[in-house]
């Protein structure tokens, strides 16, 4: 079973859905979801090997993919916006004075690779195989500006943490412009676990994000002393929100628990767990959740938090119910609202086997079942929670899957028989999707007079969003129009009037006929 903070640059798979989710799992038939995660502006891909049921794409170099907005610089290259994943040229080719030198002192080119890769909003980050961190995007000064004036600067190009050279990073998370990470000494004892690792966080710091207790911001690293090595806490999972951020722990006694979850920052929301909706510079224990709980795992949307314990039960808390951006929700059995204290997920009565929570802007998916399901909830527009459809979903759902992942027996289906679901499924969707051609390419025909082209007849927004705002366009489109255009759409517009009034005077004389058939015979 998966422990948080397990991983490494061996078997990783990805496989994502509009629009910002990103899933991990292992090369194998078995299709076993490893661990997730879930970006806000851009999504950072680490591609090691990826297998799909119909073609496979190998890089056993530890290269990086990215895409999604680069506006400052996130994508680690200086350029646009990137609709598809794009290769990190230069990633491992920087000069790099961190733990990417090896004991000699010259650079491990040769060896270098990347490990996991976290996406925030406006900066990407990366963990390579020696430990060392990585940063680009929207990050602190590196030019030693003061911390209580602290401006972020747009660095497109990846570079190393210097503060961490000779350590071991662990863990990394970020939020919109702060960052936190579990930090170890450059050789570990296993048998501590995570026992020799400090908690270090830096970046924007007003609103206490960064545990210090204080509100000023920090360019460079520094140790949030609340777990500290004489604390006789120990850190193992850490994640960020837009201004917030959430962690857990356990007693160095207890290494198997009971856990606490602990939450500093942004509290507006009720994101903190606290019961208010104040902030707090320092950590304070979300003191609702269960006592004896081992936690597996947290993380953070924008505005809301969730936990999953390893007997199955979520918690979320924060903005609309812990649902997270979702400001339409209409709950049918309690108001709307934020929720400032844990609320447990309803709708499953537990999750067997959970794996690993993981928090979009308004939607929050769970890797569960030993890794082989997933459920998600929230706000479905552009397809995010991957149910098949665009519609929100208050109560986790079953995320749609192309292949029958594992049974409830626990049996795990042949290779074979996985593949031809999969192909099965493919097929029906192809013929579904051909049906959809068709009438689209009749409707289209009817209308303008001319063949139905994918490229130029589909409306922008619809391609780029998935949302279509039909008055809107068609507004635009009438604007457009020439005259010839404009005069086709009129005598398609009174040929539709003209058949349906049509219709409608046949119907009433048919009606007034069998009116006068039925009162003929009753005089009879």
């Amino acid at each position: 079973m998966f422990t948080p903070g397990e991983g490494g640059c061996s078997g990783v798979l990805a496989r994502v859905w509009n629009r910002t989710s990103l899933f991990q799992f292992e090369s194998s038939s078995k299709s076993q979801i490893k661990r997730s995660e879930i970006g806000l502006e851009s999504l950072v891909l680490l591609l090691v090997r990826i297998t799909v049921s119909l073609s496979q794409l190998l890089a056993d170099d530890g290269s990086v993919w990215c895409w999604g907005y680069n506006i400052y610089g996130q994508l680690g290259f200086d350029g646009e916006n990137s609709l598809a994943p794009r290769l990190i040229k230069n990633f491992l080719e920087q000069e790099a004075s961190s733990s990417s030198l090896n004991d000699s002192g010259r650079e491990a080119r040769s060896d270098l690779k990347v490990c996991a890769v976290k996406a925030g909003s406006m900066m990407s980050l990366a963990i390579d195989n020696l430990g060392g961190l990585w940063m680009w995007g929207n990050v602190p000064p590196q030019n030693g500006e003061p911390e209580p004036r602290l401006s972020f600067t747009s660095i497109p190009i990846p570079f190393p943490v210097p503060e961490f050279h000779g350590q071991t990073v662990l863990k990394v998370a970020c939020g919109d412009e702060h960052v936190v990470a579990l930090v170890g000494p450059k050789v570990i004892n296993k048998d501590n676990g995570y026992d020799d690792y400090v908690l270090y966080s830096w970046g924007n710091n007003h609103h206490g994000q960064l545990g210090l207790g204080d509100k000023e911001s920090r360019a460079r690293p520094h140790i949030v002393e609340t777990f500290n090595q004489n604390s006789g806490l120990t850190v193992y999972d850490i994640a960020c929100g837009a201004h917030h951020t959430a962690l857990l722990t356990y007693r160095k006694e207890t290494p198997k628990g009971p856990s606490i979850c602990w939450t500093f920052g942004f509290g507006e929301n009720g994101q903190l767990g606290h019961g208010s909706t104040k902030s707090s510079s320092i950590p304070v224990p979300v003191s609702e959740l269960s006592e004896h709980a081992y936690l597996v795992s947290v993380d953070c949307g924008l505005f809301h938090t969730s936990v999953v314990s390893s007997e199955g039960y979520v918690w979320s808390w924060g903005m609309e119910r812990g649902l997270g951006l979702c400001p339409d929700v209409n709950f049918a059995e309690v108001e709307a609202g934020d929720d400032s204290v844990p609320r447990k997920i309803s709708g499953v009565s537990r999750f067997r086997d959970p794996v690993q929570v993981s928090c979009g802007a308004a939607h929050t998916v769970l890797v569960a079942n030993g890794g082989y399901k997933l459920w998600s909830w929230g706000r479905g527009r552009n397809g995010v929670l991957g149910t098949g459809n665009v519609m929100d979903s208050y109560v986790p759902t079953l995320v749609f899957w192309p292949n029958e992942l594992k049974p409830d027996n626990e049996q795990v289906p042949e290779p074979d028989a996985g593949k031809s679901s999969s192909t099965e499924e493919i097929k029906r969707l192809e013929s579904k999707l051909m049906v959809m051609e068709r009438y689209a390419s009749i409707l289209h025909g009817s209308i303008f007079g001319k063949p139905f082209n994918e490229e130029e007849d589909i409306p922008y927004s619809l391609r780029v969003s998935g949302y279509f705002d039909m008055g809107k366009e068609w507004g635009e489109m009438l604007e457009s129009a020439d005259k010839s255009q404009l005069m086709r759409l009129q005598a398609f517009y009174e040929d539709m009037i003209g058949r349906v009034k049509d219709k409608v005077l046949q119907r009433r004389i048919q009606e007034i006929m069998k009116d006068c058939l039925q009162s003929s015979a009753s005089k009879h």
